[in-house]
């Protein structure tokens, strides 16, 4: 797993100060949010909570098993978040926690009228590219997220300005918190498109210039005529692109052939050089580089070492 999909590590509670083994929690409380840290130091099942309002949670710690209604059991590990709607009681599994393998998890509850505040804000002002799309957080399909860079980030300055102490903290956490939205409906736009792109290649124009990246990955992919196929000016497509998903079309194509090139390191047979040529790299050097700074080792070590993931 990535290193940029986790927020910093947050200290486990002194063994003296927890309440109880099962879900002990730490409650950080502001005007804007409310944030618990939770953690588990032995197995249970079929653990329920609910928090009333819409919460985002993000496991920092361990393994659970998800039981929300009207979906299958999921597990749930570091890297990824779960949005919870409001008023639903999810029931948790911990089949492997102990007292060395605790877990942690950080849930962040929401007002309902900050969410409406911010997503009015948002189709108001930075309204999507698709009319028939318009920004929403959305607590059913896309419910159970990989962490992005990006938000897990924002989640762990939100950690940070809870923690605080200062006379400007719940000014900081309301600017944040809206931060925390905004990158929580891009990363879900994310999920529509990138990861959907084949059921809206007819009414979501983004979704055939990602159609077109993926399947041309070894070519040039010049910004001026992803634009184009975009039926846009150069300028409109990288900032709508940036609004929508959070990234730059750039850097989304960086993503994509990284993604590709771990594919093909697994493979027994392939070279790190031919890898980076198959991918659109072009560069060894720079190739070595961009994958040092994204994956935390190199090539040739995440070859050696048969990752998955």
């Amino acid at each position: 797993m990535s290193r940029t999909l986790l927020p910093s590590p947050v200290a486990l509670s002194r063994k003296a100060d927890l309440l109880t083994l099962v879900e002990n929690r730490t409650v950080y409380s502001l005007n804007a949010f409310e944030l618990n840290i939770f953690e588990t130091h032995q197995q249970a099942h079929s653990v329920p909570l609910n928090l009333g309002a819409l919460v985002l949670t993000t496991m920092l710690r361990g393994k659970k098993v998800m039981h929300l209604p009207g979906r299958d059991a999921f597990d749930y590990l570091p890297g990824e978040s779960v949005v919870v709607g409001e008023q639903q009681t999810m029931e948790i599994d911990f089949p492997e926690a102990d007292e060395q393998n605790p877990t942690q998890c950080l849930a962040v509850a929401i007002p309902a009228e900050t969410i409406r505040g911010t997503v009015d804000l948002l189709n108001e002002r930075y309204p999507r590219i698709e009319e028939h799309t318009p920004w929403q957080l959305d607590a059913r399909a896309y419910a159970h997220l990989h962490n992005t860079p990006e938000l897990a980030g924002t989640l762990e300055r939100i950690i940070r300005v809870s923690q605080e102490t200062s006379a400007a903290k719940d000014v900081l956490a309301g600017f944040t918190l809206q931060e925390l939205l905004v990158r929580l409906m891009q990363t879900q736009a994310r999920c529509l498109i990138f990861d959907n792109y084949q059921q809206h290649l007819t009414t979501h124009r983004f979704a055939h210039v990602v159609q077109y990246i993926k399947h041309n990955l070894a070519e040039p992919l010049p910004v001026e005529k992803l634009s184009e196929m975009a039926c846009m000016s150069k300028a409109t497509f990288f900032r709508m692109f940036k609004r929508e998903f959070g990234l730059t079309p750039v850097e989304y194509i960086i993503q994509e052939r990284l993604t590709e090139a771990k594919r093909l390191l697994r493979h027994p047979l392939s070279t790190v050089a031919d890898v980076c040529y198959r991918t659109g790299f072009n560069n060894p050097a720079y190739f070595q580089k961009l994958f040092r700074k994204h994956e935390g080792l190199t090539p040739g070590l995440y070859k050696k070492q048969g990752r998955v993931g």
